[in-house]
């Protein structure tokens, strides 16, 4: 397997409302990004992924662009941004962009020409369509809730919106459109940026026709997925793009793709094929959710988890890399969701912090995670600003009568703003994110849970992912050794081994409250045992044959 920079790689990403605010209007920004880049370095990443900061109406918190070649002024101006990009290339930081090339923001000047006639040279940068029995074209669901198509009176036709009505889904079938969305790749990419995270890229092409979805149900919107999500001319776009922009420049790029499966992150991720490096991919994220899609909440099973992880290892195993996460802007945090976020908050988050860089994979951490940082509940819907939540609760609450109580738990386990409370800084007023009032209300336990305190004390999270990075850095087996899972149906034990050279690497993490009993298979034979990583105090001579864990224990021993 070929050697990158970026399998080598751990990934930081900064949703920028929520990171740092500079200048008190209670909305984080560049500068407020600047003043804690000495943080990230001490932490040891090699490079950060920036949630958007194009011009931006802010229907979606910035994945909503109306100009992709200029910064949203709530973060500060172009001269901050490229500050903002000399100090961490200065810092050995990368700096890789967020792409959104599935919609623009109806704002955009794009759209504002393409809605003002049929026959407009912008028209068809978007996908318009005649009404159906004065109804919608199709019967597609938006990912957002209601009907993806709105209709427009200039011109008595409707546009398709995947996301939100103010979030035109751009048409990738014209040429023009795939030219514009390259020479603005190319913009960036000349001023020096190191790759792209790639929105909902597998979205971008769509089945000619709009076909309805099946609908059983008789629902009025049913969702279209198969419609849209790896399209018949996904991998010619990919390809297209790859030749005409980032295959000319030493960088990454990672794609967003829900419903891709493990055959289809083959195709995107072969080297050979030029398409994208690695993907996110959502299998393991929606393992909690029920038949009724995100908000029907199911517990998770850790044998649905490992099976979920192991098929990925072993599917990219010699073909494509796999991108490692747990949480991320659209998702709960991790530790409440995966570990124990009150009894065994330090040691579950350390537990699957050791878990995600111990995979082969590149890892990526979300903003606070470092710090062990909770899910939040807040009082009232009226605290929560993630427009897919307060959709949400408008159509089940409002419009259809459902127990307020069981939606708002709902909102409470899966909700985004989960992610976006504002960084916990040190214990000082709106936990140091800000001298005015938060854009978000800051989650309320910052007072025990903040970077201050973490830093000073040598037990925190923040020094355990500090060292795991470290390891990553100076131990090849974490990155390229292959994976293969031990046993396989314990209840509460997930553990793995990675093999490299002459090196092997036992994975022993529990994940449960238990204290459960790890047994060592007789096949596993070593002479020499080295105590790698640990979350307890271990003594090191103990015997590895046979150990019972602590709860939420991860101990990682070399092999030789």
């Amino acid at each position: 397997m070929k050697k990158q920079w970026w399998k080598e790689a751990v990934i930081y990403q900064i949703y920028p409302r929520s990171f740092k605010d500079s200048n008190g209007d209670g909305i984080g920004d560049i500068q407020g990004i600047i003043s804690k880049l000495d943080y990230l370095k001490e932490l040891g990443i090699d490079v950060i992924w920036l949630s958007p900061v194009y011009k931006s109406p802010n229907d979606d918190n910035g994945y909503d662009i109306s100009d992709y070649r200029d910064i949203m002024d709530e973060f500060g101006t172009m001269a901050d941004w490229e500050k903002l990009l000399e100090e961490m290339h200065n810092r050995g930081i990368k700096l890789i962009m967020d792409l959104v090339v599935n919609h623009s923001s109806d704002e955009h000047s794009w759209f504002i020409e393409s809605r003002k006639s049929k026959d407009n040279p912008y028209r068809d940068y978007y996908i318009w369509h005649e009404g159906k029995d004065g109804k919608e074209p199709n019967n597609w669901e938006s990912v957002f809730s209601g009907s993806a198509w709105q209709y427009d009176e200039a011109t008595g036709e409707y546009y398709l919106h995947l996301f939100s009505k103010k979030q035109p889904d751009l048409n990738w079938e014209n040429p023009k459109l795939r030219q514009e969305v390259y020479d603005m790749m190319n913009f960036w990419l000349e001023k020096g940026i190191d790759g792209f995270r790639m929105d909902v890229i597998n979205f971008i092409s769509k089945v000619p026709g709009l076909p309805d979805a099946p609908n059983p149900e008789g629902k009025r919107y049913a969702p279209g997925g198969d419609y849209f999500i790896n399209g018949p001319r996904i991998h010619e776009f990919l390809q297209e793009m790859n030749k005409e922009t980032v295959s000319r420049y030493d960088v990454m790029t990672v794609g967003e793709m829900p419903g891709a499966n493990v055959e289809q992150a083959q195709l995107y991720t072969d080297e050979n094929r030029h398409e994208t490096n690695m993907v996110f991919q959502f299998e393991h994220v929606d393992l909690d959710s029920g038949p009724g899609g995100k908000w029907d909440l199911r517990p998770l099973k850790l044998s649905a988890l490992r099976d979920s992880f192991t098929k990925w290892q072993k599917g990219l195993e010699t073909v494509g890399w796999n991108s490692l996460y747990l949480n991320n802007h659209d998702q709960p945090r991790m530790v409440s969701r995966f570990g124990n976020d009150k009894e065994y908050r330090l040691e579950s988050a350390k537990m699957l912090a050791t878990f995600l860089h111990t995979l082969k994979g590149t890892p990526y951490i979300y903003q606070g995670e470092e710090l062990g940082m909770t899910n939040v509940v807040f009082d009232s819907i009226d605290d929560y600003q993630d427009i897919e939540t307060l959709n949400m609760y408008r159509e089940k609450v409002i419009e259809n009568g459902e127990d307020q109580q069981k939606v708002m738990q709902s909102i409470y386990v899966k909700g985004r703003d989960n992610a976006r409370t504002p960084i916990q800084w040190d214990d000082s007023e709106h936990a140091g994110f800000t001298t005015g009032t938060p854009w978000l209300k800051v989650n309320p336990n910052y007072k025990e849970i903040n970077a201050k305190l973490a830093v000073a004390d040598s037990n925190s999270v923040f020094h355990y992912y500090k060292n795991l990075i470290q390891l990553r850095k100076q131990n090849p087996i974490m990155v390229y050794g292959s994976y293969d899972l031990i046993l396989p149906d314990h209840e509460q034990i997930y553990a793995y081994v990675r093999k490299y050279e002459d090196q092997t690497m036992v994975v022993m993490l529990n994940f449960s409250a238990e204290k459960p009993v790890f047994e060592l298979p007789s096949d596993i034979q070593y002479t020499e045992k080295q105590l790698f990583i640990h979350n307890y105090e271990v003594d090191e001579n103990e015997a590895i044959d046979r150990i019972e864990l602590k709860p939420y224990e991860a101990r990682v021993y070399l092999l030789k």
